[in-house]
């Protein structure tokens, strides 16, 4: 796999250096508490040298706030987090300036580092979640068909509790939370990514592009190609970038996955399938005896299957006394077929354990046609978190990210 890597960690001390622009964030129809928000600054033309201070305006005078930008060819987006509690309709105001950027390393709170296996995200020097662009070993005497890399394990709760299992003996092909097709038409024939038993095609890890670090989030971009095995040889049906965010918020670890699916010089068909795209199959500990599983539209654990939903949630005991841990796994209005179809395991999956196997299929009811060379875009979020959710909870943070307060920029 190659490995180039662009770090970034914007929220330095700055010189003044020039332009602004004003930003206003209204909280929308919901209360907000420390939200996350992003701005389009593209009109401020920051360039190498360049970087940006944010500042609230309030009564008292302007407040510095912690930001960070992320680069993206021409957009340059800035991220910051809405602090404390905000009401219904409230708005607050901020502005971006144009600085110099100053020599030196900043002390970040969100770190991201990289080793020859793998990128670990942090918070507070805490472990989040990892993830793994090494080829993994099968067990001995396992298919080595079932080696692949490209998928994130482990994921954390703050507590240090694993969420993530890997390669367990009754589904060999799982790998903690990983993106692949089952059904992929690519040049008139029908590939199975996911099942890799039927040796159809994988999920291979290309290159980290880029790692992120700073006061706001710490992340990585990173590329996967879908290789399906033809007649004539492997070929690459579609190219994917991975962009992971962990943010300094709350006391869970919330973060974000965004899959960017781009078919090659060929379209790609993606079959309706009972099961595909972004699966989570958690600790073996996890078990029908002490899980309570809810979805968004009410549903428990026996009925969430092929219903569709905006979120969904696993309760789970840690093996530690009383303990309970959990995750939070939500979609977003953008996605195609929103609200997502889900695929859960019930209470009876693997001989009667009930193992947690959790996952929004936006092709369970219906085929995605991908054009040749056309970006499509799937946005995901997690909360993982120790103690309980509940639905009203999880209600208070899907509304963050599929019903986010409406963020205005104009020129100072």
């Amino acid at each position: 796999m190659k490995i180039k890597v662009l770090l970034l960690a914007l929220f330095i001390p700055m010189l003044s250096f020039g332009a602004s622009l004003n930003i206003s964030v209204n909280a929308g129809k919901y209360e907000r508490t420390d939200c996350v928000v992003s701005a389009d600054i593209s009109g401020l033309k920051l360039k190498a040298n360049s970087a940006v201070e944010l500042y609230e305006t309030t009564s008292g005078g302007e407040v510095a706030t912690p930001c960070q930008v992320v680069i993206d060819g021409k957009k340059a987006e800035l991220f910051f987090v809405l602090s404390g509690d905000t009401g219904p309709g409230q708005v607050r105001t901020y502005v971006a300036k144009k600085v110099k950027a100053k020599k030196g390393l900043p002390v970040n709170k969100m770190t991201a580092t990289m080793d020859s296996k793998a990128v670990l995200l942090k918070k507070g020097g805490k472990d989040v979640l990892k993830y793994n662009f090494a080829i993994n070993q099968s067990p001995e005497g396992v298919d080595p068909i079932f080696n692949r890399g490209g998928y994130i394990h482990p994921a954390y709760t703050p507590s240090g509790f694993v969420l993530t299992n890997i390669q367990p003996a009754d589904h060999r092909h799982h790998y903690g939370i990983w993106n692949p097709w089952t059904k992929l038409m690519y040049d008139g024939q029908v590939y199975d990514c996911w099942n890799l038993i039927e040796r159809q095609g994988t999920v291979r890890p290309e290159a980290v592009e880029a790692l992120y670090e700073g006061d706001v989030f710490s992340g990585f971009n990173a590329s996967l190609n879908h290789i399906v095995f033809t007649d004539a040889g492997e070929r690459t049906a579609m190219h994917e970038i991975w962009k992971v965010k962990v943010y300094n918020v709350g006391d869970g670890y919330l973060w974000d996955f965004e899959s960017e699916l781009t078919p090659g010089g060929k379209p790609v068909t993606l079959k309706e399938y009972r099961y595909a795209g972004l699966g989570f199959r958690a600790n073996a500990v996890w078990t029908k005896d002490n899980v309570e599983m809810m979805s968004s539209e009410g549903k428990t654990r026996q009925y969430i299957d092929n219903t569709t939903g905006r979120w969904m949630y696993a309760n789970g005991g840690t093996g530690v006394g009383s303990n309970v841990a959990g995750l939070l796994y939500m979609c977003h209005p953008d996605d195609y077929n929103y609200p997502e179809p889900i695929r859960i395991w019930n209470e009876q999956q693997n001989g009667g354990r009930g193992d947690v196997y959790m996952n929004f299929v936006p092709t369970k009811n219906k085929d995605w046609k991908l054009k040749a060379n056309k970006t499509y875009t799937l946005k995901y979020r997690f909360y993982a978190y120790d103690g309980m959710m509940t639905p009203t909870k999880a209600e208070k943070i899907w509304r963050d990210f599929g019903e986010p307060p409406i963020v205005k920029v104009s020129k100072k």
